[in-house]
């Protein structure tokens, strides 16, 4: 297991950004700090060259000033969507900044996406990890509470990226911390994913109306596009599905506990990955907004160039009483973990 760091590049502000680069099994994984963003990952395969699978950008420009689709970024306060950028919560209301039309998308204006974090390196038995911490104050985007996130990233010995999510806050707050890093297991530039063989362990997922805000439903997946219950292509039922997949799903089994989420085959390369969390729901997204990004050198991602499977609470949680309750606080704190394995 070997672990680096080198100059990234510098803010405005003046401040230092680092990339760390991992590696672990016969994987690389590379992260920074601006954003806690994972910037790249390799993976062999039997029937390719060792490839990077996430999609995003090789200077820091791109994400401090292109990365609107969220490559590979830490989202928070709140993951998703919040309907008409305001919550109740103790009699009060809070008004969000709208950045997605009349709604709050993925934390607002300045996300914690678009923020400088401190970062450390560290080892333990089973691997290597990147620890980042970041403090959010009273009123950070209209949400309430100082709040403190805690995120590690790391690479084990047995080829798995671990994400592992932590946040304390001083009053109840709703908290939703996932990362949005879009993979193309085909390697980022080589395609579409549109014949990535999908599997996810969701018998439910949960309805939106046009804008992708719930409508409050957790409707059955048995039969229709949605269903992905034995694996699929994403090509199959995409069309019957609005052209895309923008949904969560609720993920079977016991919340809280860490349990199969999904698994994804590529055909063409051979490579797998499956994920397991905590979480209530994933949010599976196929690229439906990507329009000729200029990605990593030579690479320009349009759309369905590549799928995220981000594992949150469901979308408008704290507007939605009968959803899991993404409400934390003094007496709650917020941990959830993911863990992505591949296979080749």
């Amino acid at each position: 297991m070997k672990i680096s760091k080198k100059t990234f590049g510098m803010l405005a502000s003046g401040r230092k950004v680092h990339l760390y680069t991992l590696k672990a099994g016969d994987l690389q994984l590379t992260v920074t700090d601006f954003g806690a963003h994972l910037v790249s990952l390799f993976v062999p395969s039997r029937r390719r060259p060792r490839e990077d699978v996430l999609l995003g950008y090789a200077t820091l420009e791109g994400y401090t000033t292109r990365n609107i689709p969220y490559m590979g970024a830490t989202v928070g306060r709140f993951a998703n969507r919040i309907a008409g950028g305001s919550f109740s919560l103790n009699g009060n209301v809070y008004n969000l900044y709208k950045n997605n039309g009349e709604n709050t998308l993925h934390g607002g204006r300045r996300g914690f996406d678009k923020l400088p974090w401190k970062a450390e390196s560290y080892e333990e038995k089973d691997g290597i990890y990147v620890r980042f911490e970041l403090e959010s104050p009273d009123g950070n985007e209209g949400f309430p509470g100082n709040l403190k996130a805690v995120v590690s990233y790391g690479l084990t010995k047995s080829n798995e990226l671990i994400a592992d999510y932590h946040a304390k806050v001083d009053t109840l707050c709703p908290v939703n911390l996932t990362n949005h890093a879009y993979f193309n297991l085909a390697g980022e530039g080589n395609g579409d994913i549109l014949s990535h063989e999908v599997t996810l362990h969701a018998s439910r997922y949960i309805g939106v109306n046009s804008k992708l805000i719930p409508t409050g439903d957790l409707l059955p997946v048995q039969g229709g596009p949605f269903d992905f219950t034995a694996a699929k292509p994403v090509s199959r039922d995409i069309e019957a599905a609005g052209g895309g997949y923008d949904h969560c799903f609720a993920v079977d089994g016991e919340e809280g506990t860490l349990r199969p989420c999904a698994e994804v085959h590529d055909p063409k390369s051979g490579r797998t990955m499956k994920l397991l969390c905590t979480n209530p729901g994933v949010q599976f997204y196929t690229g439906n907004f990507l329009d000729d990004v200029a990605g990593k050198p030579g690479s320009v991602y349009g759309r369905h160039a590549g799928f995220c499977l981000e594992t949150q609470y469901f979308p408008d949680s704290p507007n939605q009483p009968e959803f899991p309750s993404c409400i934390f606080g003094p007496s709650r704190n917020f941990h959830e973990k993911s863990l992505f394995s591949f296979e080749w």
